[in-house]
């Protein structure tokens, strides 16, 4: 493998190659590693004066990976989060260049010693069942706007679908007989089957008759929702849709939403009432589509009061009971008073 370009010819086989061959990477995760090296060579091109053709595996070492990290936080002003993403990217290529090429590992373990950034862990935000039910009260149902509105926020907090689930559902991924389901295609093209309350499945049953009555393109492949030019919702879309109606419900009860609201958190929201009602973090798991119970137990940390609950059951049979009397007890309240 020639040397001057061996750096190029294992990026091409990274792209073309091995990544569409292996299907735990979602096409979002394709898009986000292709652009971390475009934003690696605008870098290059704008710091080094050089084509990109000149870039060799002996180009990036550890000084020059740390200036790009740099420059996409202080340039670019990219997040903490979104900076450990374009790093993951670099990884995972060098990864691959190590399997490949064992002639480049050492160059590979530079690279692996950068590490990410440290992020400050946020409190997760979710919506009540108050605000959920105000939220689901706004859109218009005299407006065929509104009866898709409706249908599109419904199923986004009921299903608990990430956004990007939604954006991908057609409509031969719903099952309107009672009990209805919807298939949802995650991450990795993993399919899981969700059930939906019957309330949804009026709600979405109202809207799929609206969309026939408007002769509307409701094929089994097509996508469930679109926008006016009959192509399916992005991503930016539905957050657009969803943060209208946040605006309107502000005016109404401003104590129940934030400033901003994404439809990530509807999802959050689900998952938080889930665990409120008793539901076990297990069932949460598979409903969510998470790969492991870890991932999941971050809702149980984030509520304080299911921290209680949990504390207070594993503590009932642990204690001993209790065998002061009240006298007993204010005299030793007395006592620590007097001794403080």
């Amino acid at each position: 493998m020639n040397r001057l370009n061996s750096f190029h010819q294992m990026l091409s086989n990274f792209f073309l190659k091995h990544i569409p061959n292996r299907s735990h990477y979602s096409t979002n995760t394709i898009k986000a590693y292709r652009d971390s090296f475009l934003l690696l060579f605008q870098h290059h091109k704008a710091f080094k004066h050089q084509p990109i053709s000149a870039i060799t595996f002996e180009t990036i070492d550890r000084e020059y990976l740390q200036g790009f990290l740099s420059w996409l936080e202080h340039e670019k002003t990219y997040s903490r989060n979104s900076i450990n993403l374009r790093l993951a990217a670099i990884h995972a290529f060098y990864r691959y260049v190590q399997s490949y090429a064992p002639e480049y590992s050492a160059c590979c373990q530079i690279i692996f010693s950068v590490k990410s950034r440290k992020i400050t862990i946020l409190p997760m935000k979710y919506l009540t069942i108050k605000a959920i039910q105000c939220l689901l009260e706004l859109p218009n149902l005299n407006t065929a706007d509104g009866i898709r509105d409706l249908a599109l926020l419904t199923l986004l907090y009921d299903s608990g679908a990430r956004v990007q689930e939604i954006v991908d559902l057609s409509f031969g991924d719903l099952r309107f007989e009672k009990p209805g389901t919807v298939r949802i295609t995650g991450k990795g093209s993993k399919t899981r089957i969700i059930p939906i309350m019957p309330q949804t499945l009026d709600i979405l049953n109202t809207y799929v008759k609206s969309c026939r009555c408007a002769s509307k393109n409701t094929s089994m492949k097509a996508p469930l929702f679109f926008n006016k030019s009959h192509r399916k919702l992005t991503r930016a879309g539905i957050a657009y849709i969803l943060q209208k109606y946040i605006e309107k419900g502000r005016c109404i009860k401003p104590e129940l939403f934030p400033n901003k609201v994404s439809p990530q958190m509807l999802r959050h929201s689900k998952a938080m009432h889930l665990l409120e009602a008793g539901v076990n973090l297990v069932y949460i798991r598979d409903f969510l589509g998470h790969s492991s119970v870890l991932t999941t137990e971050v809702y149980a940390k984030a509520n304080p009061e299911i921290k209680r609950k949990v504390i207070e059951t594993a503590s009932k049979d642990v204690l001993p009971n209790e065998h002061y009397s009240i006298e007993e007890k204010q005299e030793m309240m007395d006592w620590l008073k007097n001794f403080v």
